[in-house]
């Protein structure tokens, strides 16, 4: 049974930083491009990061790019997201999701499995 487990959400003011995690649980986890995606109240969810199977390859929403990173430990089956200077547009769920695309998908269609998302405010 796939299992991905989403933490380190929570509120931070304008320009705080967040560092989330998603653990992997139930796959061969260095065979999967993961992926961050959010989601705000009435909206649709969108793409924010994604990494390569083997980390070595990036990309990232024009919305986030300078301010997000994301990294993955293949030894520990967790993927990050490091969010600095965080806005307020930043609020949403934030949701980890893993792919067997062998390319940096940023669509949700192309994800597999989902976690079930952490919440990120940032208020002004």
């Amino acid at each position: 049974q796939v299992q991905l487990v989403e933490s380190g959400g929570g509120r931070v003011q304008a320009g705080g930083s967040l560092r989330l995690s998603c653990a992997a649980s139930g796959l061969t986890f260095s065979s999967y491009a993961m992926g961050w995606f959010r989601q705000a109240p009435g909206k649709e969810r969108m793409f924010v990061a994604a990494i390569s199977r083997n980390g070595g390859s990036t990309d990232y929403a024009d919305s986030v790019k300078g301010r997000f990173t994301i990294s993955r430990d293949n030894t520990k089956n967790t993927v990050y997201l490091q969010m600095n200077s965080l806005k307020p547009e930043d609020t949403a769920v934030y949701y980890c999701a893993g792919s067997t695309a062998g390319y940096l998908p940023i669509t949700t269609g192309l994800y597999r499995y989902w976690g079930q998302g952490t919440q990120v405010t940032a208020s002004s």
